[in-house]
């Protein structure tokens, strides 16, 4: 042991004042001593590449080979590491990243050398087009990840890009297959990188990645590669080609050839579809690595404090975020981070996990890292199992700042635990392929037998779901699924049948109506995706979702219908938080954003890519609505507030993205507007209502009515065209000038000239009424800043009050003419005292009293409008506010009846005391 440094057990550091810390690794000793005259060639500071390289440079000019100047190299950046480390506290992204760079450097070296002296030898690889073949290294795992420790092997998988043969040596001979050439040049690199020699080896090299793992070639096409991923790659496969990347050679990646990988990658690791299959596939692999751990420490309790495999260590971090990003990377492309901290962030600000679990993680993450890259300085082993030895791990505890060793381990122990809690909580669930569930997290084994097959299920069931359940037993598609997914289905519906029995049916909002109705619906939602196991996977490894969702499917016949079109959205209901928030435009536009950014970084964010992307959050942000809805945990006036913020969000971010793609457009930022009108201008939105928008522009350039024109063509395709994810929005444009006969889209000019009524080709009244609930949606602010003065001048013009009151009373019989009522029914919307009774009325009393009353310009809903006219005089005390009390029941009444897909024609003495309010209200405006 180094004189000075301490010693002892678990008792505080002496007080006299130590040598550098790093004095006290044995292979910081021998490199010290070695290589006392090199040590200088590498240049102060952090040894990333550019030191690297002058120092390479420097010892070549020594006269040093390259093997023995990159074995060097890789020693000066060792010691500089662990001094940098240990003795001035750099942070762990400058140790890893220079490790990182240093295998870079070092595979890139390699590869040049490597072809320069097969190309003596056999010349050119090319491709039967003429194209010259690359090879392409690509760097697994940690070296994929731009995290290597200290004393890290890096994991390799050669690939070369095009198939043919050599050109052949100056003579012409020598040709050989370029699979020939690029195996040769594969032993070439091993010998420069991997091979032992007198200054040790840069890095021990794994392929045992690589296709068909020892026993596969050493190098393969990228033809063959992708095969292999599509026909043969293993579920586990996919964790490990989460990280890849081509590291070498540079060229490649300079000149953008080696994207190309990504395209047989992506695929093959996220899924289309929420992918919760692989929750079983990495809990086995897990349970392959814990064994083989304790099978490495038995008999050898020294082997036992594994910081990286062991219970609560690195890779149980790294399985927690690998898995968060498999299962949801397909749909939301802002997960595909490689780095483990990068990648953990990425699942909070998804709300894949609680913010502070995600920085606790990120904490232990570092810590333990850093006690790994600690273990790996004492004598530059590949281990990561804590010393044994008092007077080690002493020295690993100063070099962290803690005084007292104890205090050290059990910090060590504090974060340990953590990561094995949320590990557990995350993946410790259904290893039971028995199907065995806690009710609360699938997870520990019961001591009680669970059926092996549906018909056991059968009696404990009530009739109508047993009869359900019944013919899925020897339905091929049942029988056609997986052993685990047959077990998972199983699991299923016993939980459901238990559900069945745990409460009593109840009437109030938020309760579940008729529980067998649930499980019905949620057969008949489920049956479908038999094929797609996921989906039953997900509801087996969350209790909670599973409930959640025969929750919702037991409030009301539509979300069912909502669920069969888009399943997938059921994964929002795995988030507590979710039921307590409401929508956010500006996270919800950010996260886009950031998707979209994502997909642009792997050449993804084609158009189909991006309809996708917004069709997939519009769902999910509808569904989260629709879940607080029916647990009742907001109003129907929030439901409409936040649908009607979500059809803004999505307007917005169609028409930003849409624009990008239109080919003749002239300026980066259109001067373009969208008037929204109807339910939309008024913000009273509804489950799968359609949207009523004028397009308008203002635009001196020559060909402007032809761009915009194109553009809105467009963008109403972006809107309404039915994916694989279905589409968005049905739109309406018969309010613009001149209706379904006028242009799809109009100058700003024309708008307004049309709308004040200038010139013979002038608005009609009815249009009036509707610019009552017209409002800006989006574009340039100097057009929200105009249109809201045409609003203004429209609703404020001098009218005859008695013709304004007779064309609305007038307009009022046509729409209930348009909508017959049985006998003895009431509608509440269409029947006299129905909702458009409210509405036609403060229409009226708008379009002919703002002019003297002001505060009935604003567009702040019916409700407001009638309050705001009682206060003003306009209506007779009581009359407005009994009014806005009963438009308020109609809407709750007619939102829970389109919920259950019932009539909203109900017995006439149903809402008497709203219809008589209604009846009252029109009495008092119209007479």
């Amino acid at each position: 042991m180094t004189a000075g440094a301490p010693s002892g057990s678990c008792e505080p550091a002496s007080r006299k004042a130590p040598p550098p810390l790093s004095a006290y690794s044995r292979f910081v000793q021998r490199l010290r001593r070695r290589y006392a005259d090199e040590l200088a060639l590498l240049p102060p500071g952090n040894p990333e590449h550019p030191h690297i390289q002058q120092a390479f440079d420097a010892l070549r000019e020594r006269g040093f080979g390259i093997g023995d100047s990159l074995r060097i190299v890789r020693q000066l950046v060792m010691e500089r590491l662990v001094t940098l480390d240990c003795d001035r506290k750099a942070p762990l992204q400058v140790v890893t990243t220079a490790v990182t760079q240093l295998a870079e450097f070092a595979l890139d070296v390699a590869c040049v050398e490597a072809a320069r002296e097969l190309e003596a030898v056999h010349g050119v690889p090319m491709s039967e087009d003429g194209r010259r073949a690359q090879l392409w290294v690509i760097g697994m795992g940690k070296l994929g990840a731009r995290e290597l420790n200290v004393s890290s092997d890096i994991d390799l998988i050669y690939v070369y890009d095009l198939a043919g043969e050599t050109t052949g040596n100056a003579h012409g001979m020598n040709r050989v297959s370029n699979q020939e050439y690029f195996a040769a040049m594969v032993k070439r690199i091993y010998a420069l990188v991997g091979d032992l020699g007198e200054h040790g080896l840069v890095f021990r090299v794994d392929l045992a990645l690589r296709p068909n793992g020892n026993s596969g070639p050493p190098v393969v096409s990228l033809d063959a590669l992708e095969e292999y991923l599509q026909v043969q790659g293993r579920e586990w496969e996919r964790f490990a080609w989460l990280k890849s990347r081509v590291v070498a050679p540079r060229s490649v990646i300079a000149d953008g050839s080696a994207q190309a990988l990504r395209g047989v990658v992506l695929p093959f690791v996220f899924r289309r579809y929420l992918d919760y299959s692989v929750f079983e596939s990495l809990r086995t692999l897990h349970r392959q690595i814990r064994e083989q751990a304790t099978r490495r420490s038995a008999g050898r309790p020294e082997r036992a404090n594994d910081v990286k495999l062991s219970r609560g260590g690195i890779r149980e971090i790294e399985f927690i975020v690998q898995l968060l990003q498999v299962v949801r990377g397909g749909q939301f492309p802002e997960l595909r981070r490689r780095p483990t901290l990068d990648a953990l962030q990425r699942v909070a600000s998804a709300g894949l996990m609680p913010q502070a679990t995600a920085d606790a993680l990120a904490a232990a993450y570092t810590f333990l890292r850093q006690v790994e890259h600690r273990i790996q300085y004492l004598d530059d082993q590949q281990t990561h199992m804590l010393p044994v030895s008092d007077e080690d791990q002493h020295w690993i505890a100063a070099s962290m700042d803690y005084v007292d060793c104890c205090d050290f381990l059990g910090q060590l122990d504090t974060h340990r635990e953590l990561v094995a809690q949320e590990f557990d909580r995350l993946l410790g669930g259904a290893e039971g392929q028995n199907g065995q569930c806690n009710g609360k997290r699938c997870g520990a084994k019961s001591a009680t037998p669970t059926p092996q097959e549906l018909e056991e299920l059968l009696p404990a069931l009530p009739n109508a779901f047993a009869e359900r359940v019944r013919q899925w037993c020897g339905n091929p598609r049942v029988t056609a699924m997986r052993e685990q997914a047959q077990a998972q289905l199983r699991l299923l519906v016993r939980r459901t049948g238990q559900w069945l029995d745990s409460e009593p049916d109840g009437e109030g909002q938020g309760q579940v109506r008729n529980h067998v109705d649930a499980a019905l619906r949620w057969a008949d939602w489920i049956e479908p995706l038999f094929r797609r196991e996921s989906y039953v996977a997900l509801l087996a490894e969350r209790p909670a979702v599973h409930e959640r969702l025969l929750r919702i499917l037991g409030a009301a016949k539509w979300p069912a219908r909502y669920l069969m079109l888009h399943p997938g959205v059921i994964d929002e209901l795995a988030s507590d938080a979710m039921l307590a928030g409401r929508f956010n435009a500006a996270e919800f536009e950010a996260e886009l954003v950031q998707r979209r950014s994502a997909l642009r970084k792997t050449g993804e964010d084609d158009e189909e890519a991006l309809l996708n992307i917004l069709r997939r959050a519009h769902h999910g942000e509808v569904f989260r609505t629709l879940a607080r809805d029916t647990e009742g945990r907001i109003t129907v006036e929030q439901v409409a507030d936040d649908l009607s913020a979500l059809a803004d969000a999505v307007l917005r971010m169609t028409a930003a993205w849409c624009w990008d793609h239109v080919r003749s457009r002239h300026r980066d930022q259109p001067q373009f507007a969208i008037i929204g009108y109807g339910k939309l201008g008024g913000k009273e939105l509804g489950y799968g209502s359609d949207l009523d928008i004028v397009f308008v522009y203002e635009d001196e350039d020559e060909n402007a009515p032809d761009i915009y024109a194109s553009y809105v063509r467009k963008l109403i395709n972006w809107l309404t065209i039915k994916m694989r994810e279905g589409d968005l929005f049905e739109i309406d444009t018969a309010l613009r000038p001149n209706g379904n006969s006028g242009l799809l889209t109009t100058s700003f000019a024309a708008y307004e000239k049309y709308q004040l009524g200038r010139g013979s080709n002038t608005a009609w009244t009815w249009e009036h009424q509707a610019m009552t609930r017209s409002r800006f949606v989006l574009g340039a602010p100097e057009l929200g800043e105009r249109f809201d003065r045409v609003r203004e001048a429209v609703i404020t013009a001098p009218r005859d009050v008695e013709a304004l009151k007779g064309e609305i009373v007038a307009m009022r019989e046509k729409v209930r003419a348009a909508h017959p009522i049985r006998p003895g029914l009431f509608d509440v919307k269409h029947s006299p005292g129905g909702m458009v009774d409210a509405e036609f009325a403060v229409q009226f009393l708008v379009l002919s009293q703002s002019a003297a009353h002001p505060e009935l310009i604003p567009n702040v809903g019916n409700i407001a409008l009638l309050q705001r006219a009682e206060q003003a005089g306009l209506l007779p005390t009581g009359i407005g506010q009994r009014a806005a009390s009963a438009y308020r029941e109609l809407r709750r009444a007619q939102h829970r009846l389109r919920l259950d897909e019932a009539s909203t024609q109900v017995p006439m003495d149903a809402l008497a005391v709203e219809r008589d309010a209604m009846l009252a209200l029109w009495k008092a405006v119209f007479g």
